[in-house]
């Protein structure tokens, strides 16, 4: 036996191998001949691991950088690998930048810079021509903040925004800067959190890092680096070199031209970026700075394969080139700039350097000191012929090899040494530091592929050669948070609609502060019919609701008193009842019914789980625990799955299903088109294929002959899971056993389906999966009556979608359709107008001649249109011209680019949903929103599409979206009478009205806990601009004083205030004191408390004296130093308290004595009760 050691290690004995390490940093020129895929990644592994410092790794594509970045992660940890990210098509880098772009190149221009840092940094060809800015000029613009140092306040400020931040109000996204007062809020674009530094004069006082939701504090730290939030530095130099080079361009210019310039001209004076600044780069940098010159002296640098970059380098110039003419031709560009640095020489010229290759031909004159030939050959494919395996394994024990067996879960692991005892081999599992020498081995790993590494005899097999399944890839998380909830579309700003209890929908003016007698109070103004206003005070805040209605129309604003708005609402309430009532019913009668219990998971249903080749996000896991749940229990299920497009609802069905198969009962999958029911069908066959489960489909591709043998299976129980459209529902289907019914987009099927659904939902269990996701308010009134499961995560690995706006540029479309074309993908080409369609397909079929062309809309007939989507899933066309018909359902992995002309016309819901269609495998997706060149977009589509830029990172554009579809979704669930209604009072109030009928219903009807006591005390208590002037900010902050409801939340709520925006003056100490003191009076049911000269009235409502006795009050009085006499009025207790010659603090200080000991005596009675 040998000593233990890791893969690395093992190939690390090789003598080629270690002479090659020890010339890594110190030779010019190596070349390593015969290794490819997972092997040289090793190789570059054990490299790194010999020396432990930078590496730098060039390869040909973008693709290329993504499968070295999953290898290395897994041999030496995602930490130590970074990517600089750059788009294969030229024209993308200066079109738009995502959130993940800029974070990718940050992180490795930052990791470079670091002395400290040892790692492995990969770059495409495209990465190391791209200009970047001066390093020197990068590093200085990295701040750096330590408590106790003095720095100026207005020039920090400004140096953020040179560097990218951008300054908000309030800081939700990294990127994002605010300033109040002596608070300055950072969100460091890598970081996870953002930071909060409070400054004493120019002093930093303290540093915290703080959560972004929530504004409060977490952690103390002593210093901070801000690194920049954009690559692109720019310095006053630079926009004055650029404004020279305009002002020589403009003499010359014509026309367009000259109309383009000044526009760029001008905005480059008030140093400002003009959105088509990358263009013009080399004009504001005084030299072509690229990657290389940020890459530190005798850093070694390997070629993933040299001859590779060298052709890839041809292609682009004349890409580059292909561009440039065509800006010229639009009169966008000048011919003098340039757009990419041209490195070729530097980058033949550069050493310590290691090429790999596999074969000689294209290094030309290249002279190396050392060459180092290797023998490695592919692994070969089993496709789960386990005997052939054995065979294989057999022969490489004979000849002493060392073999190692890949599977990338523990569990996998023991699957396959089970496959393999069952036809008598038995190989040990090992961890993989433990590994044996010429010993046969099963262990984890995620290495994409298997080799026979010859010299060394070292064998690798991985699960995707014996079972032919995708290994899970490891990237990098990015801490992007994409699970923004969508908590805040209530927040209320300038402009919105809103509706008060009583009045109506009107028009929300802003907070304004009226001054009465030295005592300032703040008031929303609400704007009604013929321009009559209300002003209600801040306190009232909870009488009103954001307007918000199905499809973002405008609603009719209500008259001041006219009665009308009761009137509607009265129909509402009464029409909610109903609703209420059929769903108790209906909930009701399911209760009382008997089902089939499902058995508790086994290892067989953990071995299916564990299969699953992706990463389960928390909400999946939590979703499938649910539904298994309800599937153990007795009664029948009826859960409703939400979740996002593509946010994995398929897989926890799956696992449902297979719950139900392993229990012998039938599965029924039902989906709205017979397009979707081929893809579950291939989807389900693929996912099932290593177990004993018979799937099987019954769809209108299916001759009358299959069709009939398929329902014979069905009856006699031969078939396990069937996937099918609506024809599942009809007579002639007949169940062996049938236990479980998935149903695909409920609302899509008709009237009569849905009264067939019913009918069985009372005797199978039955889930059903929706992507239109419902508002959060409906999803908690409906808790009590429909069992939802909700997913609100994506997946990890998935990229997300880069999405470029754009004017049409057919270059650019005929660049991108070839790139997804080369790397084995489809195109979506999305275009809303059937009575062109034809021409729009013969001019991209002009443009890209190889491509092969379907179309797809919706006047075609149903046979028509479902033939061509199989053809195009079964890739007979390379591109489908499609009207929107596509954002319901077509669910296609392999496409992965999508293009949508005249984008500004599109809904933001049909273009999310659009968008949804692409990215649903691990490759990187660009979506290219498109409008007509020269077009002048409208406000609206302008908004729009900025909403969508910002949708890469599921910013605010995406909540618009959500909350869109959100109440759609909602219609879809109560049905589409409701919309009406919900329009006529708005979504919130429409929840509200609902959550009292079933509450009312169901005979919880809430007594009340409190009252809402007027409180007028003449003290000046309000939130003065000087302290927060952001209106947003100040509604949020008064809203959460009238949550105050016990001494911790007002104590909570002032660290949070001086956390969040300093020290608090007065006014605000005083408008906290009153909140809490408010909210002890409500507690005891107060009515009134009014200060009036020398005396204080409280007045309590009769509801108190359910509470209280007389003794109670004075024994609560008892508590206080005041002089105070208790009278009654109509049957109300009125306390009069004398305060003559008490300050302000002294009353309230008081008044809180008081209340707390009345809330005492309340919780101590209730404790007797």
């Amino acid at each position: 036996m040998g000593k233990s050691m890791n893969i690395i290690d093992l190939f690390s004995q090789n003598k080629l191998i270690q002479s090659w390490h020890a010339g890594v940093s110190n030779l010019g020129r190596q070349l390593i001949m015969g290794l490819s895929g997972a092997s040289r990644a090793l190789a570059i592994a054990s490299a790194y691991q010999a020396n432990e410092e930078k590496v730098v790794i060039i390869t040909s594509t973008q693709n290329e950088v993504e499968k070295l970045a999953s290898d290395l992660s897994s041999l030496i940890g995602e930490d130590k690998v970074y990517t600089f990210f750059a788009d294969d098509v030229a024209a993308a880098e200066f079109i738009f930048a995502s959130m993940d772009k800029a974070h990718s190149r940050l992180e490795a221009l930052n990791f470079l810079q670091d002395k400290k840092q040892s790692g492995i940094l990969i770059t495409s060809l495209v990465g190391t021509r791209v200009l970047l800015p001066n390093p020197k000029t990068y590093s200085e613009s990295q701040l750096n903040f330590i408590v106790g140092e003095d720095y100026n306040l207005d020039k920090v400020v400004k140096v953020l925004s040179n560097v990218g931040y951008q300054k908000v109000s309030q800081v939700l996204n990294p990127g994002e800067f605010s300033r109040r007062g002596d608070i300055v809020d950072i969100y460091e674009i890598t970081a996870d959190y953002p930071y909060r530094l409070e400054f004493f004069g120019d002093e930093v006082d303290g540093i915290r890092q703080f959560d972004a939701q929530t504004q409060k504090s977490l952690s103390n730290v002593e210093q901070v680096t801000i690194y920049p939030a954009d690559e692109l530095i720019l310095s006053e130099e630079d926009f004055a070199r650029a404004s020279q080079a305009f002002e020589r361009y403009l003499e010359t210019a014509k026309d367009d031209q000259q109309a383009y310039l000044s526009e760029l001209y001008a905005a480059t004076q008030e140093q400002y970026r003009h959105q088509d600044i990358r263009r013009f780069l080399s004009l504001f940098f005084a030299k072509e700075w690229t990657l290389l010159d940020y890459i530190p002296k005798g850093t070694p640098v390997f070629f993933d394969d040299f001859q590779k970059l060298v052709d890839r380098n041809a292609k682009f110039d004349l890409e580059v080139a292909n561009l440039l003419t065509e800006d010229l031709q639009r009169g966008k560009s000048m011919s003098s700039l340039v757009y990419f640095a041209d490195i070729y020489k530097e980058l033949r010229q550069y050493q310590p350097a290691t090429f790999f290759s596999n074969f000689h031909k294209g290094l030309g004159n290249l002279k190396f000191d050392k060459l180092h030939n290797f023998t490695q050959y592919p692994m070969q494919e089993f496709f789960n012929q386990f005997p052939l395996l054995i065979d294989e394994i057999n022969r490489y024990q004979k000849s002493r090899a060392t073999i190692l067996v890949q599977s990338d879960t523990q569990h996998g692991l023991e699957r396959l040494q089970e496959n393999l005892q069952e036809y008598g081999l038995d190989l040990p599992i090992v961890g993989a530091n433990d590994l044996q020498e010429h010993q046969a081995q099963l262990v984890v790993g995620n290495l994409s592929n298997g080799f026979y590494f010859a010299d060394d005899k070292i064998v690798l097999i991985t699960e995707h050669e014996i079972y032919h399944k995708k290994v899970k890839r490891r990237i990098r998380r990015s801490n992007i948070s994409n699970a923004e909830r969508l908590k805040d579309y209530n927040e209320l700003s300038k402009g919105d609609y809103v509706v008060h209890h009583v009045h109506g929908i009107g028009q929300f003016l802003g907070i304004e502060t009226i001054e009465i007698h030295g005592v300032h109070r703040d008031y929303l103004t609400i704007q009604y019919q013929g321009s009559s206003t209300i002003s209600l005070p801040v306190e009232q805040i909870e009488s009103l609701s954001k307007y918000v209605s199905a499809d973002g129309k405008e609603p009719k604003i209500n008259k001041l008193n006219d009665g009308r708005f009761q009137k509607t609402k009265q129909k509402v309430s009464k029409q909610v009842e109903d609703i209420a009532d059929d769903l108790l019913k209906l909930y009701a009668e399911r209760s009382q019914l008997k089902g089939f219990a499902f058995s508790p998971d086994d290892d067989l249903q953990k071995e299916f789980d564990d299969d699953f080749a992706y990463v389960e996000t928390e909400d999946q896991l939590r979703s499938i625990k649910e539904i298994k749940h309800d599937m153990e229990e007795e009664k029948p299920m009826d859960r409703l799955l939400v979740g996002d497009v593509g946010f994995g609802k398929t897989e926890v069905a799956m696992r449902a299903a297979f719950k139900a198969v392993k229990d012998h009962k039938q599965v029924a999958v039902l989906v709205p088109t017979t397009v979707l029911a081929q893809q579950h069908f291939t989807n389900f066959s693929e996912r099932f294929e290593n177990y004993p489960v018979a799937v099987d489909v019954l769809s209108r591709f299916q001759s009358k002959k299959e069709q009939t043998a398929t329902l014979e299976k069905l009856k006699k129980g031969q078939v396990d899971i069937i996937i099918g459209t609506h024809r599942l529902l009809s007579k002639d289907v007949e169940f062996a056993d049938l236990g479980l019914i998935i149903i695909d987009e409920e609302q899509r099927f008709g009237v009569k389906h849905k009264e067939k659904l019913k009918e069985l939902k009372t005797k199978v269990d039955v889930l059903t999966l929706t992507a239109t996701p419902i508002p959060r308010t409906l999803h908690m009134s409906m808790l009590g009556i429909r069992d939802l499961s909700v997913i609100e995560t994506p997946p990890t690995n998935r990229y997300p979608v880069q999405t470029y706006v754009l004017e049409t540029n057919p270059g650019l479309i005929r660049e991108a359709i070839i790139r997804e074309i080369d790397r084995g993908g489809q195109v979506f080409y999305v275009y809303n107008r059937v009575d062109t369609i034809d021409q729009k397909v013969s001019e991209l079929q002009e443009l890209v001649p190889e491509a092969s062309i379907g179309f797809v809309h919706g006047q075609m007939s149903e046979i028509q249109l479902e033939n061509t989507l199989m053809d195009f899933i079964e890739g007979v066309y390379d591109v489908l011209v499609a009207t929107t018909i596509i954002e319901t359902g077509v669910d296609i992995s392999n496409v992965n680019t999508l293009f949508i002309e005249n984008a500004d016309h599109m809904g933001l819901s049909t273009l999310y949903q659009l968008r949804g269609r692409v990215g649903r495998s691990n490759r990187i997706a660009y979506a290219y929103l498109m409008y007509r060149p020269d077009k002048i977009l409208t406000e609206v589509s302008e908004k729009r599409l900025d909403a969508i830029k910002g949708f890469t990172e599921l910013g605010s554009g995406f909540k618009i979206a959500m909350r869109d579809l959100s109440i759609r979704g909602a219609g879809n669930i109560l049905g589409a009478s409701q919309s009406g209604f919900i329009d006529s009072v708005g979504f919130e109030m429409y929840s509200q009205l609902l959550e009292e009928a079933i509450a009312k219903k169901q005979g919880k009807s809430q007594a009340r806990r409190k009252s809402n006591a007027e409180i007028n005390l003449q003290i000046d208590a309000y939130l003065p601009s000087e302290y927060i002037d952001d209106e947003r900010q100040k509604i949020e902050i008064y809203k959460r004083i009238r949550e105050i409801e016990s001494l911790k939340d007002y104590q909570s709520l002032q660290d949070e205030l001086i956390d969040r925006f300093g020290e608090y003056p007065d006014q605000v100490a005083y408008l906290l004191e009153i909140g809490l003191v408010k909210s002890y009076m409500d507690n005891a049911f107060t009515e009134l408390v009014e200060r009036k000269d020398n005396n204080l009235l409280v007045r309590f409502e009769k509801a108190s004296l359910q509470h209280y006795l007389t003794q109670d009050y004075f024994e609560a009085l008892s508590k206080t130093d005041l002089k105070a006499r208790i009278g009654e009025n109509q049957g109300r207790i009125e306390i009069t308290f004398n305060v003559r010659g008490k300050k302000d603090y002294e009353i309230l200080e008081e008044l809180q004595k008081f209340g707390s000991m009345l809330a005492e005596i309340k919780a101590r009675k209730a404790k007797e009760d």
